[in-house]
């Protein structure tokens, strides 16, 4: 066997069945194997864009994804990818070409040193010197990606090794010593826990993305009913909870509604499971959040724990695990005056729009309730995604697909092609803006040559939204550098590529085009002409306590 055909085998036994990827010529004797493989092979228009897919192929469909990419500009067009899939928790291998053994360090022609570039945005890298160790490291590979809190590994396969012939591959042993997974939590913090919940007046349960990567949704969901726990969400925890749920408040934050904000500075105790305290929930005052709480930190990775704020009760395991054993200890219990409480900040302070024109949070709503509870919604970053977290109505895991971390503008449209692909079955919406969409807009061509019927619902402003609503509050209205003047006719750019295009200038239109793109057979492209005026609300000032709320 070849190098490649190792490598392939090793993937195959993986359970890797299709990769994202982008050819170059250090990369052909991989692709010549491929011919002969069982992995399929989706070809993209940019890198980026293969590890995007993959990032969202791993989230909708709860596996690691798989990116390929070649040397030098390749391998470096990776990386703002592998990065999101870093700070959001994503499961991926990432597989990088590179230039002979022979000639590493010699600055030749499409050399780059990806190890050392992504470093710090990896769980780990392997530079393969000897392709008999294909096998063990490919084994390694996945198991670190999925294994403890997820992430991005890489794996940099010089030419020569994958074009050696007669390989003798070595067993797929790991050798993995100094790398520790958490599983069970300690059971005296467990027992304390339980105590401080039947001890507080006053509870708030704070979801984030480790909830759903543990696949803890459902020993949430039980606990929060046994013992009466109000839930807020992170960006990346919504869907842990249904939208709807009587205990769900929404999203804590910048831009959370203001019953979450109030009740997590108000709880007497804070119980946060796979949560970073990130500082667009925090503002980067963990001195001053949630200061009148006990807070309990229930996080996979030990790292996280203290590191943003004081923590009384460190809780070092899986989500899932913890709030199982958790679950057996805690009673059944109720906080009427609490929920007095979080019922009149609903009542006083819900979420609200204009209804009587044109509006993007209108649009969203009317998706969740188009689509259906069974669709996955993929959004770009920007104003629409903030809007997306507010109004759509997500009622399952891994069917809200975002950049959160990192916030990468042009995540979604190839997010949408990882989706739908890791869910044939599915339908899929791509919330964007016409900022985002230009940035990937290259992989229409990739839902075209795949026949990937993704509902796109573009939210055109003519600007780079959210810089605007900065601007405009705290920059005096000097807008700079935020206007789109040279924006493509959308419609033709879509029917261009071969989508099917439906403009929308009027309230009166939405349903209609909505439902045409639903039950339209392939791709759509669906633009609304929104105001560049709209912003979203509430919004915490960078820097003010989460209380500090505009838009109330």
């Amino acid at each position: 066997m070849t190098g490649a055909e190792v490598l392939l085998k090793a993937l195959e036994d993986e359970g890797v069945e299709l990769i994202f990827g982008y050819p170059g010529g250090v990369l052909l004797a991989l692709y010549d194997a491929l011919l002969d493989s069982k992995i399929r092979h989706i070809g993209v228009r940019h890198e980026q864009g293969a590890v995007h897919a993959a990032d969202a192929y791993a989230r909708a469909g709860n596996r690691v994804g798989v990116c390929l990419g070649t040397s030098g500009p390749g391998a470096t067009n990776l990386v703002t990818g592998i990065a999101n899939a870093y700070m959001d928790s994503v499961p991926i291998v990432v597989l990088t070409g590179q230039v002979s053994t022979g000639l590493l360090g010699s600055d030749s022609f499409q050399e780059a040193d990806i190890t050392g570039i992504t470093m710090p945005i990896t769980k780990h890298s392997y530079l393969v010197r000897d392709p008999r160790e294909l096998p063990r490291i490919v084994k390694e590979a996945f198991y670190i990606a999925a294994s403890g809190r997820p992430g991005p590994v890489l794996i940099d396969l010089p030419k020569d090794v994958l074009a050696a012939r007669d390989v003798v591959a070595a067993p797929a042993v790991p050798k993995l010593k100094s790398y520790k997974v958490f599983g069970k939590g300690n059971a005296g913090q467990i027992e304390e826990t339980a105590k401080a919940i039947a001890q507080s007046q006053r509870p708030v349960l704070y979801a984030g993305g480790g909830v759903i990567n543990s696949g803890a949704q459902t020993a949430l969901k039980e606990l929060v009913e046994a013992t009466s726990l109000p839930v807020v969400t992170t960006l990346m925890g919504i869907g842990s909870l249904p939208a709807g749920h009587p205990n769900l408040l929404g999203m804590v934050g910048m831009h959370g509604t203001v019953t979450a904000n109030y009740a997590v500075d108000d709880c007497d105790l804070l119980i946060a499971v796979g949560v970073r305290f990130d500082d667009r929930v925090t503002s980067g005052l963990g001195h001053k959040f949630a200061t009148k709480a006990k807070i309990v930190h229930i996080d996979v990775d030990p790292a996280e724990i203290g590191k943003v704020v004081r923590t009384h009760i460190p809780l070092v395991g899986d989500a899932k695990l913890v709030l199982e054993d958790l679950m057996s200890l805690v009673q059944k219990q109720d906080k009427p005056e609490w929920w007095n409480q979080l019922r009149q900040w609903q009542k006083d302070y819900p979420l609200r729009y204009d209804t009587d024109r044109l509006t993007p949070q209108m649009v969203i709503e009317k998706i969740g309730k188009i689509a259906g509870e069974d669709a996955i919604l993929c959004t770009d970053v920007g104003q629409h995604q903030m809007w997306a977290a507010q109004f759509y109505p997500v009622a399952r895991p891994r069917h809200f697909i975002t950049s959160g971390g990192l916030g990468t503008m042009g995540f979604g449209l190839p997010a949408s092609v990882g989706a739908q692909i890791a869910q044939p079955d599915k339908t899929v919406f791509l919330v964007t803006g016409d900022g985002s969409l230009q940035m990937t807009i290259q992989e229409l061509a990739t839902i075209i040559q795949h026949k990937l019927p993704i509902k796109i619902a573009l939210m055109n402003n003519g600007v780079l939204g959210m810089v605007r609503q900065w601007q405009k509050m705290f920059y005096d209205e000097r807008f700079s550098q935020i206007q789109l003047h040279a924006n493509p006719d959308f419609i033709k750019v879509a029917e261009a590529y071969g989508l099917k295009g439906i403009r929308v200038t009027d309230v009166s239109q939405v349903e209609g085009a909505l439902t045409e793109a639903r039950d339209y057979r392939g791709p759509v492209l669906v633009e609304f002409m929104i105001s560049p005026d709209e912003d979203v609300l509430p919004m915490v000032p960078p820097g003010k306590e989460i209380t500090e709320m505009l838009g109330r």
